[in-house]
């Protein structure tokens, strides 16, 4: 086969900015051929930065599918609602896929991924569980395979959202609302309990979960302050002001806010949009905190952390051997055993990338490449095991009770069966 025909369907800030630019850079495997985007200034923008064909844009996946096939293989990166019907379209219509996670914000959805991967197995379709693909992670698991330190006893796990990044993406953001899209124990916890997961290597038997939106709620808006940062006397003294995130760091998130992200347009769309509120004005629900035990079935234990009150993004690891401990520090591309016979510390930096978070989104895209030119079918059971669990940890927080697994994806598959047979 030639190169690896690809459309993009979704061209917000990961199809774009993330997943677009890593096929460029493999352009002698694989080219971008199509785009299915709705809103016409990103499909515009995006149709002038790739090159794309006019007969080959899209305003929607409904009319991407009913054209004849134009790729080999889709990536969706559309919102988290979108997810499941868009990808059981696309294994139904023979594409590869690259879904970008959660895999579907609902349950049942889940399910039926689930059983239609089984029934298209001559397709790669791979979930975008990034951080497998990193070196850092990679190299854990060799430690723990090797048993350099011993036994595997147990995994900490903190996912540190930056404070600025937290309020862009879950206050502000688009996944500010879970009837919209999902709760942070899935759209955040499903990635992390995959990478805990592939480190345990061992099927996870319970979980217990606490969260709570303990900050960015309406309680905590004050008299003094007002509902947009461009008109509170507060503002200076605030670390969530809208104008110190979008107007002073210069970060890569105003592409998500604006298409040209100049100051003025910036301000325009302070003014009027989402982004410029209070953050203790939002119409947010996602907990900005959430803690989870897991038990395995090896017995190796596992806590997960995720909130949003951290200087600088990045998740932190801590494990404990029979022999020796390790910790690691994810963003900083750094690792530190220390074995407790020989009181040996050694320091370890798997990657030599400038941005190990884009180095692990250019190596999913070459696996997925990879997979397709050497007919390669992975398994998906680890990504759907993780959200099964993500899942789980919701229920736990909601009933207030440990969840058992097994009996937890035997009660989802029985639900999923009794509401179809009531929709048929």
């Amino acid at each position: 086969m030639g190169k690896v025909k690809i459309a993009i369907i979704g061209a917000g800030k990961r199809g774009m900015y993330t997943y677009a630019p890593c096929i460029l850079k493999s352009s002698n495997l694989c080219e971008i051929v199509a785009v299915v985007e709705p809103k016409k200034g990103r499909r515009d923008l995006f149709v002038q930065k790739y090159n794309i064909e006019d007969r080959y844009i899209f305003e929607d996946a409904v009319e991407f599918f009913e054209y004849e096939k134009v790729a080999d293989a889709v990536i969706i990166c559309t919102n988290d609602y979108k997810h499941y019907e868009i990808a059981k379209i696309a294994l139904e219509k023979g594409y590869h896929v690259l879904l970008e996670k959660p895999m579907s914000n609902r349950l049942d959805g889940l399910i039926h991924l689930r059983d239609l991967y089984s029934r298209y197995q001559n397709r790669v379709f791979m979930i975008c569980n990034t951080l497998r693909y990193a070196p850092f992670f990679k190299e854990l698991k060799h430690i723990i395979d090797e048993k350099r330190l011993g036994e595997l006893i147990s995994i900490g796990y903190d996912d540190n959202i930056s404070y600025w990044d937290f309020a862009h993406s879950f206050v502000r953001g688009s996944w500010r609302n879970s009837s919209d899209t999902s709760q942070l124990s899935l759209s955040k916890g499903c990635s992390d309990i995959d990478i805990i997961l592939y480190l345990a290597h061992s099927n996870c038997k319970k979980i217990t979960s606490f969260a709570s939106l303990k900050h960015f709620s309406k309680e905590n808006f004050k008299d003094e302050m007002a509902e947009n940062c461009l008109d509170c006397k507060v503002e200076p003294g605030c670390p969530y002001s809208a104008k110190k995130i979008y107007l002073e760091k210069n970060l890569d998130i105003n592409n998500a806010v604006h298409l040209n992200p100049t100051k003025e347009n910036l301000l325009d769309i302070l003014r009027k949009g989402p982004y410029g509120k209070c953050v203790y004005k939002c119409d947010n629900d996602v907990y900005d905190n959430m803690n989870s035990i897991l038990y395995f079935e090896n017995g190796v234990t596992s806590t997960l952390n995720i909130n949003g009150f951290n200087k600088n993004n990045n998740i932190l690891v801590k494990l404990k051997f029979s022999q020796g401990e390790l910790i690691g520090s994810f963003n900083e591309n750094k690792i530190i055993t220390r074995e407790f016979v020989s009181e040996k510390e050694t320091i370890i930096n798997p990657s030599t990338a400038e941005d190990v978070v884009k180095e692990a989104n250019k190596n999913i895209i070459d696996e997925f490449i990879k997979n397709i030119l050497n007919n390669k079918y992975p398994e998906l059971a680890n990504s759907i095991e993780s959200h099964i669990i993500a899942f789980a940890a919701e229920y736990s927080i909601v009933s207030d009770e440990s969840i058992y697994i097994d009996d937890f994806l035997k009660s989802s598959i029985e639900i999923t069966k009794e509401i179809d047979k009531l929709i048929r």
